[in-house]
């Protein structure tokens, strides 16, 4: 069973497609509706979801892009879904995103990859030195949006800064530990005031800390990151044209997809769900060889 966590902020029909693509009997879902998108936004989501007993919704809160308010919005997820039962693996999704397998399938592929966690890893210091101002710069997460300072204040101590992106596939396990363990706490504290903070908080307390099980770095997503200005890297919205290329990928998602761009292709992957669940086509996601990363590095742990 898994745990899904779904944050919205526009196109609701999208994400009630998307909802419908993920949904199976035996799995809990949360969602969570930026406060910023409205109150109609929230009002028709929770209509949706109101015959559903295994979904729920968490309080909305404003959600500001490179702002500690959407790791706020992922715990608070994961603590509801806590408390609604029983599930192996909690996915974080956008409404933008969509399946690539049908459930039964990635329920199965999460059976067997039991004690794993899939979230993209990389040193920050060694592999990303031109992000370290994400964590070395004090931020003020406002209103409407990040205010930068000029003041700098060294990582944690005992330590290592660790960066991704913001989406994953971790353990029941993991989820309890990040909510509830009082060795989180300083992360919590420090990541407040980081730049994009949930491109590197997870990774971090993960990479810091006592985890027992293995960390893969792979979110399992199929995304086109293309150049975007000011910000570096974008996920390129898919379009009909990237059909035979989505359905022939061994990911279990892909982002991002927008209706009012090309809504074709949400039916083309819609049908390519169907038919792989009719015909119980099974292919399995092998787990690249190179992608377990080290639990935790010497002298580092919290």
């Amino acid at each position: 069973m898994i745990g899904y966590l779904i944050l919205v902020h526009r196109y609701p029909d999208q994400f009630k497609r998307l909802f419908r693509a993920i949904y199976n009997a035996q799995n809990h879902y949360v969602v969570h509706v930026d406060k910023n998108s409205g109150a109609d936004l929230e009002t028709e989501i929770r209509d949706f979801l109101r015959p559903y007993s295994n979904a729920d919704m968490i309080r909305s809160e404003k959600a500001i892009w490179g702002g500690y308010s959407l790791v706020d919005a992922e715990l608070r997820g994961m603590e509801r879904l806590l408390e609604m039962g029983e599930w192996s693996h909690f996915i974080n999704l956008s409404g933008q995103d969509f399946p690539l397998q049908p459930q039964k399938q990635i329920m199965a592929f999460l059976e067997v990859n039991a004690d794993r966690e899939f979230i993209k890893v990389l040193n920050q210091d060694m592999d990303r030195p031109d992000t370290m101002h994400r964590v070395s710069e004090y931020v003020i997460e406002l209103d409407q949006s990040i205010q930068r300072t000029a003041r700098s204040r060294p990582f944690l101590t005992d330590a290592t800064p660790y960066i991704g992106n913001q989406w994953m596939i971790v353990t029941r396990a993991f989820c309890e530990f990040v909510c509830g363990d009082p060795s989180v706490d300083r992360y919590k504290v420090f990541y407040e005031n980081t730049l994009i903070a949930d491109e590197g908080f997870f990774q971090t307390v993960m990479m810091n800390c006592a985890i027992e099980s293995e960390i893969i770095s792979d979110d399992l997503r199929m995304i086109d990151w293309i150049a975007d200005g000011d910000i570096k890297l974008r996920p390129r919205t898919y379009q009909h044209t990237d059909a035979a290329d989505l359905k022939a990928s061994t990911n279990l998602f892909a982002r991002k997809f927008d209706q009012t761009v090309d809504g074709e292709i949400l039916v083309v992957l819609e049908r390519h769900l169907a038919k792989q669940a009719a015909t119980h086509v099974d292919r399995p996601r092998a787990v690249p060889a190179n992608a377990a990363v080290p639990v935790a590095l010497e002298g580092t742990a919290a």
